[in-house]
């Protein structure tokens, strides 16, 4: 089935997200409760609410979004080009940009996005924020009343699982046995926040999630049985 799918149709993403205030002493005393009630199971008696803080990221309701990259084919008379752009910097704007992408040129009844544990983090993530920005959802990511064959949404973790559920692998680990170009030739995602916070650094948050962008759709290109990217074939735009 994965080989039926036009390239072209497809728009590969990643995100990139940081605790919504630099420090847990920013929050407000309601937010501190919250967020304390929020953690209570995941943090157990390992940690305090503060130290458990630096993971807000991971949470909508405590995080931000601060990079959304894409990546899309482009393919012409058999030569094929894989595109890489970005959205960064305040979030209200990455939401509306991103979504204007979506309603104006992935909006179709073919178009499907694709990201690796995208269905668990990415696509909810960016559909939450939205939301808390009081952005409509577009129509690829608003999934209210439909049913699983019609959510567009395809998940490089969920192909690679062949149906083990409880199977969680690594976009890194992936992109190593696969023997792709590993996106983690810089920095991991448990730096990101302290490059943005205390480095201030987005630039080199950016180039980081495009990395990921791009080796998700090597990903999908290893399970299509077809060959990589080069580097002349992938375009920053």
């Amino acid at each position: 089935m994965l080989q039926k799918i036009p390239l072209q149709n497809i728009l590969f993403l990643d995100i990139e997200t940081v605790p919504e205030s630099e420090t847990f002493e920013a929050l407000s005393p309601v937010e501190k409760k919250l967020w304390e009630k929020k953690t209570a199971y995941q943090r157990k008696e390992e940690h305090t609410p503060e130290d458990f803080y630096e993971r807000a990221g991971i949470w909508a309701e405590f995080g931000k979004i601060i990079c959304i990259s894409v990546g899309f084919f482009v393919i012409k008379n058999d030569t094929r080009n894989f595109r890489v752009s970005s959205f960064s910097g305040e979030e209200r704007s990455i939401l509306q940009d991103f979504g204007a992408l979506l309603n104006d040129y992935f909006n179709g009844p073919q178009h499907l996005l694709c990201g690796h544990n995208g269905k668990e983090f990415d696509f909810p993530y960016i559909a939450r924020r939205m939301l808390i920005h009081n952005i409509k959802l577009p129509n690829k990511l608003n999934l209210f009343g439909k049913k699983p064959w019609e959510i567009p949404h395809l998940d490089t973790m969920e192909l690679w699982r062949f149906g083990d559920y409880k199977h969680f692998t690594s976009l890194a680990l992936l992109t190593h046995v696969l023997q792709i170009p590993t996106p983690k030739d810089d920095i991991d995602g448990s730096q990101v926040a302290a490059i943005y916070y205390q480095e201030k650094n987005l630039e080199r948050i950016v180039r980081y999630c495009e990395k990921d962008t791009i080796a998700v759709a090597q990903v999908f290109l290893r399970l299509r049985g077809e060959p990589i990217l080069t580097a002349d074939e992938i375009v920053s735009v």
